[in-house]
């Protein structure tokens, strides 16, 4: 079953700590956005200082706090009191994630890289992607140490997610040239893991979210360009819930966004 709830302004990003549904919004004044899960009634609206460009959002349960990546920054939201801490990342940022170690995963689309920083911004790591895998938008890794990394731009020959080893090299891969056929996918922005290894993937080009097996072959679409109203550009699975939470946003007409949920 697919239902469309929160219509107002851009979304970007979703995340749930404690029946508590947190929504990025395009807005200054409805930046994070704090609806129950049962309802969705809103609760209340986080302030966070200096948040600019706004691109993702992730929680970490373990840390009771927010990510959100902003303009080359990371801001630290602690909840519930909201106190904030940032650090520069000194690069254009793309999107988020946490590992099973509690820490967290950016993708720098310009340098084609995923750092990984500690809950207070200290570098970790740098794991430098290989040559083809051009404007990388979104990786997470898995509970054997790989990583899934899903890319390509309006002008990149190759879109594809792939499956990438420690040393940034390519395992194994979906997709190729852009477009909508067999085996295709058209600029895929984001991505959620469920505890199977199965992945949802955000098909922007095609306005789609589909399933990736864990050896990365094409399942089945979630939702399709005809159930979803706007384009697909964040994703937020409750495993717990039972719920796919897709980001839609509006760009041709206005400033419009919503988030879908589908049932899965």
């Amino acid at each position: 079953m697919v239902r469309t709830l929160l219509q107002g302004c851009h979304v970007w990003g979703m995340t749930s700590l404690d029946n508590l549904l947190y929504v990025l919004r395009d807005k200054t004044s409805q930046q994070v956005s704090v609806y129950d899960t049962t309802s969705y009634r809103l609760q209340r609206h986080l302030h966070v200082p200096r948040l600019d460009a706004m691109i993702d959002m992730v929680s970490c349960a373990h840390n009771y706090c927010l990510y959100i990546s902003g303009n080359h920054c990371i801001h630290r939201v602690a909840l519930p009191g909201a106190a904030v801490n940032r650090w520069q990342v000194n690069e254009k940022l793309n999107n988020l994630s946490v590992t099973d170690a509690h820490s967290v995963l950016v993708t720098c689309s310009q340098s084609r890289q995923v750092k990984e920083f500690t809950t207070f911004g200290r570098l970790l790591r740098e794991i430098k992607l290989a040559q083809d895998v051009m404007s990388p938008n979104h990786a997470i890794q898995l509970s054997s140490g790989q990583f899934l990394v899903c890319h390509g731009d309006d002008d990149d020959p190759v879109h594809r997610v792939c499956l990438v080893g420690a040393d940034g090299q390519v395992v194994k891969a979906y997709g190729g040239p852009p477009g909508s056929g067999n085996r295709q996918v058209n600029t895929p922005v984001h991505m959620a893991v469920d505890s199977n290894g199965v992945v949802y993937v955000a098909d922007l080009g095609n306005r789609r979210v589909f399933l990736l097996s864990p050896e990365l072959t094409y399942v089945r679409d979630v939702a399709s360009r005809e159930q979803l109203k706007w384009d697909p550009m964040r994703l937020f699975l409750d495993t717990d819930k039972g719920r796919l939470y897709v980001a839609e946003n509006e760009w041709k007409d206005g400033e419009n966004g919503q988030a879908t949920v589908v049932d899965v």
